[in-house]
């Protein structure tokens, strides 16, 4: 997707919480510049920083005709499943019909749906879904500069925050003068960044070959931070997790969690691996292709109190002997110090 500047009315009608508008979420957190206002009449009266903790006055609005200056509607919800609510269509009509971009994450693309065809060209608007893609290639894994270190964020469970740990770290380095890239494999991700691949909505036989093209294409710079998906341990999402492992080939991982969750998302009655059992797996499976160790642990620890926080930081450093810290709480510089060892290190060998 294109970096192009554009003014967004964000619909997260109902589900104005953090995971599931996790890509609301985001994009307030990453690119505020660019939000006009939310939908979800359940909000009114409320900033988006009262109820998601991020992008400050932006307010949130009944409806599409409480906006003013705003060219496209973003659906901002990453639901189990990926539809569009049916109660939504009427939203986005409602903005195809004056004009607006729509812009969808969704796995149910909107430019399938006839409906939204015809009102999109009858209008002049487009139909802008991050999902699509085209990917074909197997992986060869040719020509591959190892001056640039690639670094993976892999996580206990989906939806832990592997893709804001990225953007922290590569954001980061830039401001240490190093030339970092953020390399998104979701569609949120890719909303922030303007580009990347979605990894989830690839064939299975071409994930491994649509990670090697993003490593291809961002060799050129010195590290890159590779946006994690799913979990190995999750009995859904298992799948894609690993061929974006085998297919970028990382020097080294960060492994990502939420502090307080016990069981598998979307699965209740699946109780989470300990961090230090999927320690092991990530760096046996990675290790299949390159050896690679998880350097450091990145805790999002949102729903627990700082002094909390602080003991579980205490127990999983003592366990696992890596640095721990949650980016945005303790901000990354002990993720930061731990991958500019690992550059070190692998420039001595």
């Amino acid at each position: 997707m294109a970096t192009e500047t554009r003014k967004l009315v964000i619909l997260t009608e109902g589900q104005s919480e953090p995971i599931t508008a996790k890509t609301a979420v985001s994009v307030l957190r990453y690119r505020p510049e660019e939000v006009v206002a939310l939908i979800d009449s359940t909000q009114v009266g409320k900033t988006t920083d009262q109820v998601l903790a991020v992008g400050g006055k932006t307010p949130f609005v009944a409806s599409l005709k409480e906006t003013k200056g705003a060219d496209a509607l973003m659906i901002g919800i990453a639901p189990a499943g990926g539809k569009l609510p049916e109660a939504w269509r009427k939203i986005v009509l409602e903005a195809l019909e004056k004009g607006m971009d729509v812009v969808s994450g969704l796995h149910q693309f909107l430019s399938d749906d006839a409906e939204f065809v015809a009102a999109a060209e009858k209008h002049n608007a487009n139909l802008i879904d991050v999902r699509q893609n085209s990917e074909r290639d197997v992986a060869n894994w040719e020509g591959v500069s190892e001056d640039c270190l690639r670094i993976h964020a892999v996580g206990q469970d989906c939806c832990v925050g592997k893709m804001v740990v990225c953007i922290e770290l590569d954001q980061a380095m830039k401001r240490q003068g190093v030339d970092s890239k953020f390399v998104a494999t979701g569609q949120t991700g890719i909303l922030v960044e303007g580009d990347g691949c979605p990894i989830d909505c690839v064939v299975s036989d071409f994930i491994s070959g649509a990670a090697e093209k993003l490593v291809l294409a961002n060799q050129h710079h010195d590290v890159m931070f590779i946006e994690g998906q799913g979990s190995l341990a999750h009995p859904r999402y298992s799948a894609v997790t690993l061929g974006l492992l085998h297919g970028c080939r990382p020097h080294g991982m960060i492994l990502c969690y939420e502090v307080g969750r016990t069981s598998v998302s979307h699965m209740q009655q699946v109780p989470l691996k300990s961090l230090a059992e999927l320690r092991d797996t990530y760096e046996h499976v990675a290790g299949l292709m390159l050896p690679s160790k998880v350097i450091g642990v990145a805790m999002n620890s949102r729903l627990v109190t700082a002094e909390e926080a602080e003991k579980e930081r205490e127990r999983v450093r003592a366990e696992l002997g890596v640095p721990v810290c949650d980016v945005i709480r303790h901000g990354p510089d002990d993720l930061i110090e731990a991958v500019i060892n690992l550059r070190q290190q692998l420039v001595k060998q």
